[in-house]
């Protein structure tokens, strides 16, 4: 038996999942004529309050769509420095949309409206104009952090007062929101164009979603064509995320209590400098001189057990649907050992 921690992204479809995808209806999404496909972006537009969605195969892709119809070359992007869309996202920002990058040291992941505020560029012509402000939450990199709902509205409010766009890379949002007891609804409310992922923490074989006004997401559907992201008969796919949507958020709270369980495991080991906070499915964990990231995953692989080195002294353990109870007291077991 494999435990695989590397990433939530390699769930496999459960047999209900894959039922729903043999039972799609399915046309041409190019032409507008895939029923699923529609239904699912209505689905999530709907569970957000915003106006309309478009369905793309990856969250890169949808990070990047945003932030092309937000700015013009030129431009100047706020974001915190650990955020997907700088480190992950091969550059996009630069080769996409010929815009520069305002990095903020944030707190895991999340920044505060009064580092957006000193950061916004003066109306020179000397500088970048500051046109977007980019959040994630959960933080990927904090070790699945969460934002406080309440500074997510002040940097709202900046965003408003400095006519800047406000844009949401919501990959593992559903683990935020079940964590902090919040809705779909309030984040729909404060942002301008919110990224969901339906591969990661739902489980569904790809895909995620952009959300905004009916005039981005026409603007967006057109960059989805330049980008070559256009999709045929992917009412297949879209079929999983409509399961997912309905049946696999709430049970994000058990990945939640596997991950908190892990991480009290590993913080008793010698070897183990930091645990970073776990509020939801990450544990991002540092280690002493004494071993490397890298032999520490080869120490596990010993065991069955898949993790991933994100620095020389950093392994991260990502919880998710394939991760069962048996898994995580094995996992337990093998870390008393180590």
């Amino acid at each position: 038996m494999i435990i695989d921690y590397r990433s939530d992204t390699v769930t496999k479809p459960t047999p209900a999942m894959l039922e729903a995808m043999m039972k799609a209806k399915v046309g041409d999404d190019v032409f507008g004529e895939d029923p699923s496909i529609n239904e699912l972006e209505k689905l999530a537009s709907d569970m957000f309050g915003m106006e309309a969605a478009i369905f793309c195969p990856s969250g890169t892709m949808t990070n990047q769509i945003a932030i092309k119809c937000h700015t013009q070359p030129g431009d100047e992007v706020i974001c915190d420095e650990s955020s997907h869309v700088y480190q992950y996202e091969g550059g996009g920002i630069a080769f996409n949309s010929g815009a520069s990058v305002k990095l903020l040291l944030g707190n895991f992941g999340r920044i505060t409206a009064e580092q957006v505020l000193a950061a916004i560029q003066p109306d020179d012509a000397h500088r970048a104009h500051t046109s977007l402000v980019s959040l994630e939450n959960t933080s990927n990199r904090g070790g699945g952090s969460c934002y406080d709902f309440e500074e997510i509205k002040k940097i709202q409010a900046v965003c408003k007062e400095k006519n800047l766009a406000f844009h949401l890379d919501g990959a593992r949002l559903w683990n935020a929101l079940i964590a902090k007891n919040e809705t779909p609804k309030q984040y729909g409310e404060a942002f301008d164009s919110i990224s969901i992922c339906l591969s990661k923490s739902l489980g569904c074989p790809v895909g995620s979603l952009l959300l905004g006004k009916k005039t981005f997401i026409k603007k967006a559907r057109r960059i989805r064509k330049v980008f070559g992201g256009g999709m045929r008969q992917a009412g297949f796919i879209a079929a999983a995320g409509m399961y997912a949507l309905q049946n696999n958020i709430q049970r994000l709270a058990e990945d939640h209590t596997h991950a908190k369980q892990i991480a009290a495991a590993i913080e008793k080991k010698e070897f183990v400098q930091l645990v970073l906070p776990v509020e939801t499915n990450i544990i991002i964990f540092e280690l002493h001189n004494s071993i490397s990231a890298s032999e520490l995953v080869a120490k596990l692989k010993n065991y069955s057990i898949l993790g991933y080195a994100i620095s020389p002294n950093r392994v991260r353990l990502v919880v998710h649907l394939d991760i069962s109870n048996e898994m995580v007291a094995k996992t337990i077991e093998a870390f008393n050992q180590l």
